[in-house]
């Protein structure tokens, strides 16, 4: 599996051949610095780690500006591993979008949007009471009835509610790559991706 770790542009469209408006996404893909190794004998697994995205010095810990400076790299905003690179990779080896070639799919995760605090209707898709006459009065997104009676006399666990929404990891499969373009290393890829605009994500091809 190879990868890279990029930031998301934002959303686009391109024509076909046939005059077809495909949605897509255009990511930053790169380029990306390998700052460890992982292996068998030392941390029982084998994987490569990578990072992306200058940092101040400043805003990076001793113990952090003491790796990135093992890898002759300057610090870094986004760390991740990718286990069962295709690739050998050396400490300091430079990472860039052209791993990735038109017509091939991607795996990409990031964080999705945050939507805060949302009742059942936009965060479980209930439909509400839908009939607004007899009687029915402010229930139209309500969730309705959570329990039993007597027994168990309690809500069980699990149950969808109202709650926050949003902010957690989602991976989006098999999305088919449009174009890449080296010299500004960027990655358009059809469909959606997961987070804001200027959001990491993390970008992988399984072999």
């Amino acid at each position: 599996m190879s990868g890279i770790l990029g930031k998301k542009i934002g959303m686009t469209s391109l024509y076909d051949e046939k005059g077809k408006n495909i949605p897509c996404t255009v990511i930053e893909a790169g380029p990306c610095v390998v700052t460890q190794i992982r292996t068998k004998e030392k941390d029982g697994y084998e994987a490569v780690q990578l990072a992306y995205d200058d940092k101040k010095e400043k805003r990076t810990t001793k113990a952090l500006k003491g790796h990135f400076e093992k890898a002759g790299t300057t610090p870094k905003r986004y760390i991740a591993e990718f286990t069962r690179f295709e690739d050998k990779k050396e400490f300091g080896d430079i990472v860039t979008v052209e791993v990735f070639s038109e017509g091939e799919y991607v795996d990409v995760s990031g964080i999705s949007k945050g939507k805060g605090f949302q009742g059942v209707v936009k965060r479980h898709g209930f439909a509400g009471v839908n009939d607004a006459t007899h009687g029915q009065h402010n229930r139209m997104r309500a969730p309705g009835s959570i329990g039993a009676s007597s027994y168990p006399s309690r809500v069980f666990k699990g149950m969808r509610m109202a709650g926050r929404t949003g902010g957690k990891k989602v991976k989006v499969l098999n999305l088919q790559v449009l174009k890449v373009i080296p010299e500004k290393n960027l990655l358009v890829v059809k469909g959606s991706v997961p987070g804001p605009n200027n959001s990491y994500v993390k970008i992988e091809r399984w072999s």
